[in-house]
């Protein structure tokens, strides 16, 4: 884990990495939006699941957390989430059904503490509007990514992320042929199927979220993005037309986060 930081006047990101294996960091973020009605989007890695929950109940008192909202069901956005709904009573959890009937695999989840919501759906809070969107890529069919209409703030879950050589917190730290080399692979490597995808039909995916026009995007594995959104909406219309990626027959993504677990746990 790294330490938390500031995104926005209301945002705090919890962070940390994903070593990959011949390629970098690929960070691993969460969000806690401060407001009416706290809410936390995303829930960390098992692997970080005590700091994750120090760094967490450091920033906001657990009884004080209304909302957890989990943008897809893979393990590094949903590894703390048991032992926070068990920390915050008040809090109920927002995903997809998908998601959900996956997380059933794993957790045990009261059906009184959950909302479900699909692309296309709004979620109104005291003090914003937020809209949930399928992101441009993805790996889980249960994905959504979140826009909060009160600060332009889109949550986009795991695309527009990267891979980056050290850990940074706003995309000016980047190298700019680094972040982009990286915003390739990593959206490519999660999205095979965009190779296959209508290039067209794409764009016009991609053109509705972009008309949202976001003031900052916040991917679950990229920097803080401000005044550059669209830079990355060009990059992303791309890569449709790009090969997919294909890793080193010894490289693979999962078995990074395998890996990973285990080392930390010969550390501890």
């Amino acid at each position: 884990m790294r330490d938390s930081y500031q995104a926005g006047p209301d945002i705090q990101v919890i962070p940390s990495d994903l070593p990959i294996p011949g390629l970098g960091l690929q960070a691993v973020n969460a969000f806690l939006v401060r407001g009416a009605e706290p809410f936390l989007v995303d829930t960390g890695m098992p692997v970080d699941r005590a700091a994750f929950q120090e760094a967490l109940w450091s920033l906001i008192d657990p009884a004080d957390l209304r909302w957890v909202v989990v943008t897809h069901d893979d393990r590094d956005h949903t590894g703390s989430l048991p032992a926070i709904l068990e920390a915050a009573p008040q809090a109920r959890l927002i995903t997809n059904p998908i998601s959900l009937t996956r997380l059933g695999e794993e957790f045990h989840i009261p059906g009184e503490r959950v909302v479900t919501v699909n692309p296309g759906g709004t979620w109104k809070l005291p003090d914003r509007t937020i809209s949930f969107h399928r992101p441009p890529t993805y790996d889980s069919p249960g994905t959504v990514a979140l826009f909060d209409h009160s600060d332009g703030t889109l949550y986009s879950s795991d695309s527009f992320g990267t891979v980056v050589a050290e850990p940074a917190q706003h995309l000016s730290e980047i190298p700019e042929d680094e972040f982009f080399s990286g915003f390739s692979i990593l959206n490519r490597a999660i999205a095979p199927w965009t190779a296959m995808a209508g290039e067209e039909k794409f764009r016009r995916g991609l053109a509705k979220i972009a008309g949202l026009r976001p003031a900052r995007l916040l991917s679950a594995h990229g920097p803080t993005v401000e005044g550059r959104v669209d830079d990355l909406f060009a990059a992303m219309s791309e890569i449709p037309s790009l090969p997919a990626w294909l890793a080193d027959a010894d490289l693979d993504l999962d078995a990074a986060l395998v890996a990973h677990e285990a080392e930390s746990s010969l550390r501890s």
